[in-house]
């Protein structure tokens, strides 16, 4: 497979409920171009990573959506104890969210996990399903997390805060590892990704790069080493120097970098407000 960017293939998703009978099939139509995956049990993982120390990622979050016909997993991370940031595209209207915090092995039923109910998810308003600018998306639980050492917090940059060029980031995530597997990581992986310079998406072939945003979307991963986020690790962070500066957002269809974050600077604002309406 080639490594551009396919927008004519569409994944339709639809709920026939509540309880599966009730109303009539409702769709929404996803481009194929975004990073979640459909759920299954067998190992893969993050491109050209290397699994994690366990629990070295205390703010991960395993975002599972199901849906009547589906179940589909993407990541996230916790920014306060009842809220976790992820992507907006991971949302599913008519999907049950849960949350898993405090996971590392997927097929192991960790002393540490928390797995919580989500309450309300937010998407951002001005969130546009083709072009995927401004997707960005607040999980509230219906209960605090219980924090410790294998479940905390992860601190955002400030308020339009820039990240230079070059520096060096990690990914975290449980997506494949390349275009040819069907497969999520059973276990948390990562990868080291530098920071590139917005021209470097911008100029990229693939058709959907031009939507590429340089005000509300990073450019990372180095197209010779090979090594980025893959389909199931969307809505996880791109962590620069301990803050959440990116959100796993697309990429090519075969996983070649680079791929494109959402960059959290730019939400600032909108997201520290939101969670102010939000009740504990």
């Amino acid at each position: 497979m080639s490594g551009s960017t396919v927008r004519s293939g569409l994944m339709i998703r639809g709920r026939v409920g509540p309880g599966v009978l009730g109303y009539t099939l409702q769709t929404q139509v996803v481009p194929e171009h975004v990073i979640f995956t459909p759920f299954v049990s067998l190992p893969g993982e993050i491109i050209g990573g290397w699994e994690a120390r366990p629990h070295s990622r205390p703010y991960m979050a395993y975002v599972k959506i199901v849906t009547w016909r589906e179940v589909k997993t993407c990541g996230g991370f916790l920014i306060r104890d009842d809220v976790v940031l992820t992507a907006a595209h991971c949302n599913d209207k008519q999907g049950h969210i849960t949350v898993f915090l405090g996971v590392h092995d997927l097929r192991r039923r960790e002393w540490s996990r928390q797995e919580i109910p989500v309450r309300r998810r937010i998407p951002h308003p001005q969130y546009d399903m083709q072009s995927l600018n401004n997707d960005v998306m607040l999980l509230q639980l219906v209960r605090r997390a219980k924090l410790n050492q294998c479940v905390g917090l992860i601190s955002l940059p400030s308020a339009w805060q820039g990240v230079c060029p070059g520096t060096m980031c990690s990914v975290t995530g449980w997506g494949r590892t390349s275009a040819h597997s069907t497969k999520g990581s059973d276990v948390l992986r990562e990868v080291a990704v530098a920071v590139l310079e917005d021209y470097v998406c911008l100029r990229k072939p693939d058709q959907h790069y031009r939507y590429y945003n340089a005000s509300t979307m990073l450019c990372a991963g180095d197209p010779k080493q090979g090594k980025g986020s893959f389909k199931g690790d969307s809505g996880g962070p791109l962590v620069c120097g301990k803050i959440a500066q990116g959100i796993v957002s697309w990429g090519s269809l075969n996983g070649t970098p680079p791929a494109v974050y959402t960059r959290v600077s730019r939400f600032i604002p909108w997201i520290l407000e939101t969670m102010r309406t939000l009740q504990p």
